[in-house]
């Protein structure tokens, strides 16, 4: 099919203006090369439109450029995909620029994670990517656009129709074809252990969190047993001190009680000055004697070793060989000195 008439003509027109407005395409060769590859395009897609617009490069540079847009009616079942392709201003030596237009239709949407079409429509096939001129043109282009949409469709349509296994279908045979299979099947493979890799990092980082909490809890157990220890080593050492203390005094003071310590009965280390203070501390003995097995047979009772009549028996009979001890240190020093 013949181009029209007035693509041809818009297409000299833009090419020849020397206007402010004027493109950015200047060796005559490419603006050539440039008239020849859009007449193909027109003629073999003629529902594609050219115009010229301002474009701007990530680099804050502005040129003027042509643009054709149009849609790839990819198959009969999935929607057609709105594309508009920029000539670059060094093409054929530097590949097309192709976005996706998804304000047309806000009910078609890409897809997250596609392997060719980025969120922002920006299109980086490998067709692209290995764009070598004179063996790429436009119309290879949009074939090829063709070709890897309806295996992997930019939008997010129901899934019930997308084909999510076309890259492995053995009818790719083509060398381009197969390096649009294995892109994407690579494309793929990396989201999915980028994702799994994602998620183990995740999983350490909570247990790293766990961890650090845990070493944080011993650290301070640890501490606390330092300072704990070294309590105890100062009470050691007060006690020894204390020890000598009481050593030295008797060594001066008592010295046959000092010599009854060490070599005959502890009870009989200390005596009373006087008849009374010898009753006093014979009542004590024997009073606290008793409160000790009393104690006893207390716990005897909880562990069940006695039986609670035995209890009841021994407690009374201790209790009125008590009462006189009792009495007497009442008598003698008051009733304080049973506290």
């Amino acid at each position: 099919m013949a181009p029209p008439c007035s693509s041809i003509q818009f297409i000299d027109t833009a090419l020849s203006c020397t206007s402010p407005f004027a493109l950015s395409y200047t060796d005559l060769n490419q603006k050539w090369l440039i008239r020849k590859h859009l007449i193909s395009l027109v003629q073999d897609h003629p529902d594609f439109t050219l115009s010229t617009d301002s474009y701007y490069h990530n680099d804050g540079s502005t040129v003027n450029l042509l643009n054709a847009t149009g849609y790839l009616r990819v198959s009969n079942i999935t929607p057609p995909v709105h594309v508009t392709i920029w000539l670059h201003e060094n093409y054929p030596h530097m590949p097309p620029i192709v976005f996706i237009n998804t304000s047309s239709n806000t009910l078609n949407q890409i897809h997250q994670n596609h392997p060719f079409v980025d969120l922002c429509g920006l299109t980086t096939s490998p067709y692209l990517q290995t764009w070598l001129h004179p063996g790429c043109n436009l119309c290879n282009l949009v074939h090829n656009l063709i070709k890897i949409f309806s295996h992997d469709h930019p939008f997010s349509y129901s899934s019930s129709v997308r084909n999510t296994t076309s890259f492995t279908h053995p009818s790719l045979v083509s060398k381009r074809e197969a390096l649009d299979r294995l892109s994407g099947m690579l494309h793929y493979d990396k989201a999915a252990l980028q994702a799994k890799a994602e998620e183990d990092i995740e999983g350490l980082s909570i247990l790293q969190v766990e961890l650090e909490k845990r070493a944080g809890v011993f650290t301070n157990i640890i501490t606390e047993l330092e300072h704990e220890s070294l309590k105890l080593k100062e009470r050691v050492m007060e006690l020894a001190e204390e020890t000598d203390v009481v050593v030295n005094w008797l060594k001066v003071n008592d010295a046959k009680s000092f010599g009854i310590i060490v070599g005959e009965e502890m009870e009989n280390a200390f005596e009373g000055v006087d008849e009374e203070s010898k009753m006093v501390i014979n009542g004590l003995a024997a009073d606290r004697g008793i409160e000790d097995v009393i104690y006893e047979l207390d716990k005897a009772l909880e562990q069940g070793v006695v039986s609670f009549d035995i209890y009841i028996k021994q407690v009374r009979n201790l209790a009125r060989d008590q009462f006189p001890y009792r009495d007497l240190l009442v008598k003698l020093k008051g009733p304080d000195i049973l506290i």
